[in-house]
């Protein structure tokens, strides 16, 4: 039986997370992501352990193929011949097509069941910072000289990263995980997709001080994640304040 007839023929949630986790450990993540969209469907609302998985199965299914876009550009811009870069073209807009239906797949959880059932400011946080964050993955493929549909990706990352920080900012300590990954990410929207080094600078400055003065309140359970990202956030402060191309700069590991 292929897995994807597996996941359709599972209607208890807890087979669901099961194989959820089974395919996480294999790395078989466009399973994980199958299942947790029909444990999404199904429930609506996500424990925190549903919710984590969710993230980590849709990050990585979309990981992969950002990853394979950026080598297939490359390939693409030094083609030397027509026919190489016919087939570096069509090879693209079909890796541009995947990222497009898996894009658009979460964010169709998010706004059809995550966000309309959420029950605390963390949760909120946490589901607005994925949203911000699959619109600015479409943003970085979708008509990259420009476009509605680019601006449409642009204008939605921007507003979901604000809503996000607007929350986070009210009701969450400046050390916490979720809120530095989503500076983090919202810096990073900046610097690569609006290409605005200093805001990207600023916020990332911002959220690091703020974190800095609070480290001693830091809860035991937070501080590796939270010292985590920290690092990524100077990292990432280093490589934009110099010369240095940013183009690899640091993303949340959420």
């Amino acid at each position: 039986m292929a897995c994807t007839a597996l996941v359709d023929s599972l209607n208890d949630v807890e087979d669901l997370i099961t194989l959820a986790k089974l395919a996480e450990q294999a790395e078989r993540y466009d399973d994980m992501a199958r299942a947790m969209k029909k444990v999404t469907e199904t429930e609506k609302k996500l424990k925190t352990e549903w919710r984590n998985l969710l993230s980590v199965a849709y990050k990585n299914v979309v990981g992969a193929r950002r990853s394979s876009w950026r080598v297939i550009c490359m390939i693409e811009e030094k083609a030397e011949s027509k026919n190489h870069k016919k087939s570096s073209l069509e090879f693209r807009k079909k890796v541009e097509k995947e990222l497009d239906t898996t894009c658009q797949e979460v964010l169709k959880l998010l706004d059809n069941y995550l966000l309309e059932n959420v029950a605390t400011d963390e949760e909120r946080v946490f589901y607005l910072k994925m949203k911000g964050d699959y619109w600015r993955y479409m943003a970085e493929y979708t008509d990259v000289a420009g476009g509605e549909d680019r601006e449409r990706a642009i204008a939605n990352a921007k507003d979901a990263y604000e809503k996000a920080m607007e929350v986070a900012k009210k009701h969450m300590q400046s050390t916490h995980p979720n809120r530095l990954g989503l500076a983090l990410n919202y810096s990073v929207f900046y610097y690569e997709i609006m290409k605005k080094p200093d805001k990207a600078c600023n916020l990332a400055k911002e959220a690091f001080d703020e974190a800095i003065h609070e480290l001693d309140n830091l809860q035991q359970e937070e501080c590796k994640d939270s010292t985590l990202i920290m690092q990524l956030l100077r990292d990432n402060l280093t490589l934009w304040t110099s010369d240095t191309s940013a183009e690899n700069g640091g993303d949340a590991q959420d």
